[in-house]
């Protein structure tokens, strides 16, 4: 009868304390054990702000070809050339933009730089009324009537 006791109070004795080990995780409640851990990097995963996604520069350069394209009357090669040159642009200005050790100001003088350059190289596949109709056209962006605005 004692060794039958005995045999009832180890298997509850280790019942207890394999409950209390898979409960508090190896620590005890000092978030050292496997349990609090793995909750503890779930949270941390999960208060890490997402980097929203890069828009690829070929659908950026996609979406500005198909306004400019029937405004200006761009023929095929006129088309593929501005649209390599507007691809070049971008990918210079995600450069400049993510590069860390230039100040904000000198950024700014860098994408206008940029900009110039690019539009100069438009207008060198253009012909003279396609030149008159880019010069509308870029007038006419949003971004260009904001920028102008600060300017004043």
């Amino acid at each position: 009868m004692i060794k039958l006791n005995l045999i009832v109070f180890f298997i509850i004795f280790f019942l207890t304390i394999s409950t209390a080990h898979a409960q508090y995780g190896n620590g005890y409640g000092n978030n050292s054990g496997y349990g609090s851990s793995r909750m503890d990097r779930s949270n941390q995963v999960q208060d890490t702000p997402e980097k929203p996604k890069e828009i690829p520069v070929e659908v950026t350069v996609g979406e500005i070809m198909k306004k400019m394209t029937p405004e200006l009357k761009l023929d095929v090669l006129q088309e593929i050339a501005i649209g390599n040159v507007l691809k070049e642009s971008i990918r210079e200005q995600g450069i400049i933009i993510k590069d860390e050790k230039v100040g904000q100001e000198q950024k700014g003088k860098e994408i206008q730089a940029l900009s110039e350059t690019t539009t100069r190289k438009i207008n060198e596949f253009l012909n003279p009324d396609q030149k008159e109709l880019y010069k509308k056209w870029i007038e006419q962006k949003p971004d260009h009537k904001k920028k102008s605005k600060r300017n004043k």
